[in-house]
C-alpha cells in the first residue's frame, strides 16, 4: 500500500486511523472496569457467595469468574473464523464491528440486574459481554492492513494501543467513586454495569463516523450464503498454510502469550487483593502506574518495533513479562532485601505496586506487537480471515489457561498457581524463535500479487 501524497488524502487517513484508534479508547472501559479491576471483585466476592473458614474464602468466586470467561472464549473460538471470512467476503466489516459494539453495550449494561447469589445470570452476561467485546477486537483488528503501509503499521498499532489505555484511565475514574466492595453499599457497585456500558457507548461513536469500509474486489449476490462462503474460505485457508508457514509458527507462540495474558488480565486485581492484600489506596495507585506503562509501552514498543522489526520487539516484551513474573512471585524477598539494604521500611503492598508498572508495560507492548506481526503477514484479502485466526489462537489460549489456572488455584495457592503464567511466557519464546519475520513478509506480499 503506498503512502498518500495528496495532503487532502492524507488529511482523509489521519481521521480514519483517529477513528479505528478511538475504538480501543472506548472498548478499554470494558475490559478495564468489568474484566480486570471491578466487576471481577464484586463477582468473586460480593454475587457467590464465600466460603467461611476456608484458607481462601474466594476460591468458588475464583474458579467460576475464570470459567465464564473461558466459556466466552470458547464461543469466540467457533465463530470468529467464520465471521472474519464473511467480513471480507461481503465487505461488512464496519457492520459486524456495529453489532459487537451494541451487544457488549447491552449485556454490560443488563450486570446492573446481577444481585449477589444471582451466580447464572451473573456467569452469563458476563460470558456474553465478553464474547461480544472479543469478537470485536477481531473484526476492530481487521481494518489495521487497510489504514497504512505495512512499515507504518507498528506505529498505528502502538498508537490505538496507547489510547486504549487512557480510556481505561477515563472509565475506571468514574468506577471509584462507587464506594467499597460490601454486601451494604451493593447497591451503588452494581451501577458499574451501566456507567461502563454508556461509557463505551459514546466513546465509540467516532469510530462510526470516522472509519471507512474497506471494499475489496470480492463483492458477490446477496444471495449467497454467506455462512458456507465463510466456512469453505476457512477450510482453504487451512489448505493454504504452507504458504504462510511463519503465520502459523508465529499463532502457536502467540497461544502460550495469549493464555498467560488472559490469566494476568482477569486475575492481577483478585492476586493483589487476595495474595498481597492490597487496600483501596494501593488498588488507585497500582491501576494508575498500570494504564500510564501500558500506553508508554504500546507507544515505545510500537516506534522500537518499527526500527528492529516485530518479532524482535515481540520477544523482547516475553523477556520483560519473565523478569515481571519473576519479581512478583519473590516480591516478599525482594521486599525485605531492598529494605535491608537501602534502610526503608517498604511494605510488600507499594513494592507489588511499583512491579504491577513493569507488568503495565509488558500488557500494552505484548498486544501491540502481536496485532501488528499478523498485520505484516497478512495479505489484504485476507485480512479478515488472519485475524479471525489470530482471535482463534488467542481465544483458545484465554479459554485454556482460564480453565486451567480455575483448576490449579483450587488445587494450590494462587501464588504458586500463578507460576503457570511464567512457563506459558517461557515456552511463547521459545516457539518464536522459529519464526522468520522477512520470509513471513514475502509470502503475504507473493500472496497478495496473485489475487
Amino acid at each position: 500500500m503506498s503512502k498518500d501524497k495528496n495532503p487532502e488524502a492524507k488529511k482523509k487517513k489521519n481521521r480514519e486511523i483517529f477513528g479505528w484508534c478511538m475504538f480501543d479508547f472506548a472498548n478499554s472501559s470494558y475490559t478495564t472496569v468489568i474484566i480486570s479491576v471491578v466487576y471481577c471483585e464484586i463477582f468473586t466476592r460480593l454475587v457467590v457467595p464465600s466460603e467461611v473458614g476456608s484458607d481462601n474464602p474466594f476460591r468458588m468466586g475464583n474458579t467460576l469468574w475464570a470459567w465464564a470467561l473461558a466459556a466466552s472464549y470458547l464461543f469466540v473460538v467457533i465463530t470468529g473464523p467464520i465471521f472474519g471470512a464473511i467480513t471480507d467476503y461481503s465487505s461488512k466489516k464496519k457492520l459486524f464491528l456495529f453489532l459487537s459494539y451494541i451487544g457488549c453495550v447491552v449485556a454490560t449494561f443488563l450486570l446492573y440486574y446481577v444481585e449477589p447469589g444471582m451466580i447464572w445470570m451473573g456467569m452469563v452476561l458476563v460470558a456474553f459481554s465478553n464474547f461480544f467485546f472479543a469478537s470485536g477486537e477481531n473484526f476492530a483488528s481487521s481494518f489495521l492492513p487497510f489504514l497504512g503501509s505495512k512499515e507504518d503499521l507498528g506505529k498505528i498499532s502502538g498508537y490505538a494501543w496507547g489510547i486504549g489505555y487512557f480510556g481505561g484511565i477515563g472509565s475506571v475514574a468514574l468506577a471509584t467513586t462507587l464506594g467499597d466492595y460490601t454486601l451494604d453499599n451493593f447497591a451503588n457497585l452494581k451501577l458499574v454495569g451501566p456507567y461502563t456500558a454508556i461509557f463505551f457507548l459514546i466513546a465509540a461513536i467516532p469510530t462510526f463516523l470516522f472509519l471507512k469500509e474497506p471494499h475489496l474486489p470480492l463483492g458477490v449476490s446477496h444471495k449467497v450464503n454467506y455462512f458456507k462462503i465463510g466456512k469453505d474460505r476457512v477450510i482453504q485457508t487451512l489448505k493454504d498454510a504452507k504458504e504462510f508457514k511463519d503465520l502459523m509458527i508465529y499463532l502457536v507462540s502467540l497461544f502460550f502469550t495469549m493464555a498467560a495474558l488472559a490469566i494476568v488480565i482477569s486475575f492481577a486485581f483478585i492476586y493483589g487483593s487476595q495474595e498481597i492484600h492490597i487496600e483501596a489506596e494501593h488498588k488507585q495507585a497500582m491501576f494508575i502506574f498500570i494504564q500510564i506503562a501500558a500506553a508508554i509501552g504500546a507507544l515505545a514498543f510500537g516506534v522500537i518495533q518499527d526500527s528492529i522489526g516485530a518479532k524482535k520487539t515481540f520477544n523482547l516484551t516475553l523477556v520483560l513479562w519473565l523478569a515481571t513474573c519473576a519479581l512478583i512471585y519473590y516480591v516478599h524477598d525482594i521486599t525485605a532485601f531492598a529494605n535491608q539494604i537501602l534502610g526503608k521500611n517498604w511494605t510488600v503492598q507499594w513494592v507489588f505496586v511499583f512491579i504491577s508498572s513493569l507488568a503495565g508495560m509488558g500488557l500494552g507492548s505484548t498486544q501491540s506487537a502481536s496485532r501488528a506481526l499478523v498485520g505484516i503477514f497478512s495479505p489484504e484479502s485476507k485480512s479478515g480471515e488472519f485475524f479471525g485466526m489470530w482471535g482463534l489462537s488467542g481465544k483458545i489460549a484465554a479459554a485454556a489457561g482460564l480453565f486451567l489456572f480455575g483448576y490449579i488455584q483450587t488445587l494450590v495457592s494462587l501464588r504458586n498457581a500463578f507460576l503457570v503464567v511464567a512457563f506459558f511466557y517461557f515456552l511463547s519464546l521459545l516457539i518464536n524463535f522459529f519464526v522468520d519475520e522477512e520470509r513471513g513478509v514475502e509470502a503475504a506480499n507473493r500472496f497478495q500479487e496473485k489475487t
